[in-house]
């Protein structure tokens, strides 16, 4: 049993486009997870630098190294917990105490490794993900700000509210109205 870390995945079409391309060159899969892949052992035929020019092709990379494999570890984790999060964690832990429980390292580790291998702090990289959810719930335009707000664990509306204007420049008021500007005139054509 071989287990490939691979970068990039973020979603269920990255699963399955991963599937797809691995199967393509013969490999075996009993599971493709965002960022890990577990293989039967590798057919004599195909090469680790082929799996890796599919994977580049699409999108996506290998990860040899350990500590980077726990970069993409984090994120997955992160991506997973901003995507699902429904309000269910408990406000208690925070994303550290969440990221220390699930890898078993200290979060001062784990956050200068993220800033080392990523350029950015973990921190911005939680937000950069909870700012693409509000995002998202915002263009549905189904969900109040404080039932965003509640849903993504902030604080307060006010304090969502100043997050998404440093990160994109506008409020939450202003980027609702503009997707429904931009939907009603793709609905004309």
């Amino acid at each position: 049993m071989t287990t490939l870390i691979i970068r990039n995945m973020v979603c269920d079409r990255c699963k399955r486009v991963v599937r797809e391309e691995l199967e393509k060159l013969g490999l075996v899969l009993s599971r493709v997870e965002l960022g890990e892949v577990d293989s039967e052992d590798m057919p004599a035929n195909v090469s680790l630098d082929e799996v890796r020019q599919a994977l580049q092709q699409n999108g996506f990379d290998l990860v040899d190294d350990k500590k980077q494999s726990l970069v993409e570890h984090m994120k997955v984790l992160l991506i997973n917990e901003v995507q699902h999060l429904k309000g269910e964690r408990l406000a208690a832990e925070n994303y550290s105490a969440f990221l220390e429980r699930k890898l078993g390292y200290e979060y001062s580790y784990l956050s200068g490794l993220f800033s080392t291998s990523e350029g950015q702090t973990l921190e911005k990289y939680i937000i950069a993900l909870k700012i693409e959810k509000v995002k998202e719930w915002l263009r549905y335009d189904e969900l109040t700000l404080s039932e965003i707000a509640w849903r993504l664990n902030y604080s307060s509306v006010q304090h969502l509210s100043n997050q998404f204007r440093q990160s994109t420049g506008m409020t939450p008021g202003q980027f609702r109205k503009a997707t429904q500007v931009e939907r009603r005139s793709l609905d004309r054509i």
